[in-house]
């Protein structure tokens, strides 16, 4: 049973005899924590360090908040509500509307008892995400990303204002105002991206490094590896090097309807066919 499974079964159990407002019942999603420290170093050193871009992202292409598979109600922000409370909330089964419970912002020490003015947030937001990797998983692979309740620090809620102040920023480029959760902050965005094999970009990875050197343990929690399946890159001009196809050379503009076939790219791009910067181009007829 996860972490979030795990508690939420707990806080349904001590709700049940609330008259009209338990927790609905959270089945366990299939084991895939592994549970057991591991240096954050020594993950850091297994991603792959490349030139990152967020070329065609778009935050619809990560669906996210659903119901995650366990059919009680509560979606994938409420269920991180539940998990995170620091005040047992109380939850209507019918619709799983959440009061009286009470958080705690990890980001600002903010707390409140509105879980509305409280985000979810993806530890390592989508546009990181997709700019490390996501680009090429299929729209299965990211929604399960943008949903992930099987490892803990995958979702956090925190204040809005906090959330919003961070945006799609990497760590070099902001930290949790709270100094006493950057050491925290750092591992667990190393461990995500490594659950989701994700790759960084060498500025992000000198920082991360130098950010551990100052903590005092760079011990986290190891994530289970996430199954993560790629888009088919199949095209009917099979393996033949494209570089001097004409889409690929500098000339009279050329457009899809000009090719009606789907084509690699390459850098430059010389007439703007790679809309989503995955080296393919006029996918819509692949």
């Amino acid at each position: 049973m996860s972490f979030r499974s795990l508690l939420s079964a707990v806080i349904a159990c001590m709700l049940a005899a609330t008259i009209g407002l338990v927790v609905p019942t959270v089945t366990a999603a299939p084991a895939e924590a592994a549970g057991d420290k591991v240096s954050a170093r020594k993950l850091l050193r297994q991603l792959p360090v490349r030139y990152e871009t967020n070329k065609g992202y778009d935050r619809s292409k990560f669906r996210h908040w659903i119901d995650t598979g366990d059919k009680d109600v509560c979606d994938t922000r409420e269920e991180v509500l539940i998990a995170e409370a620091v005040r047992t909330p109380r939850v209507r089964a019918s619709t799983c509307a959440i009061s009286g419970g009470k958080w705690r912002s990890k980001y600002d020490r903010r707390t409140t008892t509105n879980p509305s003015t409280f985000d979810i947030d993806h530890l390592v937001p989508l546009k990181e995400a997709w700019a490390s990797g996501a680009k090429k998983w299929t729209k299965n692979t990211r929604k399960r990303f943008a949903n992930d309740l099987r490892y803990k620090h995958s979702l956090i809620a925190v204040s809005a204002s906090s959330n919003r102040s961070k945006g799609s920023r990497e760590p070099h480029q902001w930290m949790p105002p709270n100094r006493s959760y950057r050491c925290t902050y750092v591992k667990q965005w190393i461990a995500v991206k490594w659950r989701w094999k994700m790759s960084v970009n060498t500025k992000e990875k000198r920082y991360l490094n130098a950010r551990l050197d100052k903590c005092k343990s760079v011990q986290v929690l190891k994530p289970a590896r996430a199954t993560v399946t790629l888009r088919s890159t199949s095209t009917s001009s099979g393996s033949t090097d494209q570089r001097s196809a004409p889409w690929n050379q500098p000339g009279p503009d050329l457009d899809c309807s000009d090719i009606r076939k789907k084509v690699r790219v390459y850098p430059p791009d010389y007439h703007r066919l790679d809309a989503d910067g995955d080296g393919w181009g006029c996918e819509s007829y692949g």
